[in-house]
């Protein structure tokens, strides 16, 4: 019996490195997987002088510049906080290279979700696009690309923060408590820097807000996170309202819902959730949901720490000697 010849065809990308699966997305940026390190002497051969891993391991590679950032492909991985880290590590690698042009790889296990979100991140903030036109040229280069939903909504977060982290924004805080719950589901142990200092023990000319039984000073304007009005009473659907309440009753927020104070540590400790109560006279603030809560407007909120509006009084400091 005669055997016909057998040809076997493989698809390569247009801008595919040879001997690897790294496609470029820009002069001197190439986004790949992991198997792309398996020979180093290619990635030389390529022009790649730079490697930024973003994995749950850090590979065994020596003779190029590297970082690495442990991330895992999972919806409980904070990878927002690192994302100008790593656009700081490619965009100093392509911009102060002497001599020779420098080149990054950056890459994760298969490269197609963490190493794509920063490959984004990274467009996002020095091609000044939009989310949604980053990923898609990216898509367009590697149609194999497909980050988690978590991940996207991060980079959602970051687009909102006009791509730089902003420690101090309401919407980072919010991010931040959600990612502790998270890490920490017994609610132990919790790191410091969680909880906001508390302001009777600091000064500050920032407007705060007092306990309108005792005065006693409670939260800073700062520590208030904000959000996004909810749909009103239609959010509440499976509640009944008393016969004509105006529906528009509900619209407007009637608790501040703030990071967590220091003064709160040892009623949130190990408990999902539970009273605020004023640390000098004991009269009810508000309550606290690790889990979340409802606001008056609609809006889930997610952890909860709401101080009622009709239980703390707003205090701005007058500068006296401005006013002569």
């Amino acid at each position: 019996m005669s055997l016909k010849p057998l040809f076997v065809f493989c698809h390569r990308p247009p801008d595919c490195i040879y001997g690897n699966t790294m496609i470029a997305v820009e002069t001197g940026l190439y986004i790949g997987s992991v198997a792309d390190l398996k020979v180093p002497a290619d990635l030389t051969n390529a022009g790649i002088t730079h490697v930024l891993t973003v994995d749950s391991e850090e590979p065994n590679i020596s003779g190029f510049h590297t970082k690495f950032v442990h991330a895992l492909d999972d919806p409980s991985t904070d990878l927002l906080s690192r994302l100008d880290g790593c656009v700081h590590f490619i965009t100093e690698a392509l911009t102060t290279s002497v001599g020779k042009p420098s080149s990054v790889l950056v890459h994760c296990h298969v490269g197609q979700s963490r190493s794509a979100a920063v490959v984004t991140a990274y467009l996002m903030k020095t091609q000044k696009l939009n989310l949604q036109d980053a990923y898609t040229k990216l898509q367009q280069l590697k149609p194999d690309v497909k980050m988690n939903e978590e991940f996207l909504d991060q980079l959602g977060l970051y687009e909102s923060m006009n791509c730089e982290l902003d420690m101090n924004s309401p919407l980072y805080k919010q991010f931040r408590l959600k990612k502790v719950t998270e890490k920490y589901p017994e609610l132990q142990n919790l790191p410091k820097d969680v909880f906001a200092a508390d302001p009777a023990q600091t000064q500050n000319t920032e407007v705060v807000y007092r306990c309108r039984k005792c005065r006693r000073t409670l939260f800073r304007h700062s520590s208030i996170l904000s959000h996004y009005l909810g749909s009103g009473a239609s959010a509440f659907s499976h509640k009944r309202f008393s016969a004509g309440r105006p529906a528009g009753d509900q619209t407007e927020c009637t608790s501040y819902f703030i990071e967590p104070v220091q003064w709160m540590e040892d009623a949130l400790l190990g408990v999902m959730d539970g009273q605020l109560l004023c640390p000098k006279c004991s009269s009810k603030l508000g309550s606290f949901n690790w889990y979340g809560e409802q606001c008056s407007c609609g809006r889930w909120v997610t952890p909860a720490f709401q101080m009622h509006k009709n239980r703390v009084d707003e205090i701005k400091h007058v500068n006296i000697s401005a006013l002569k």
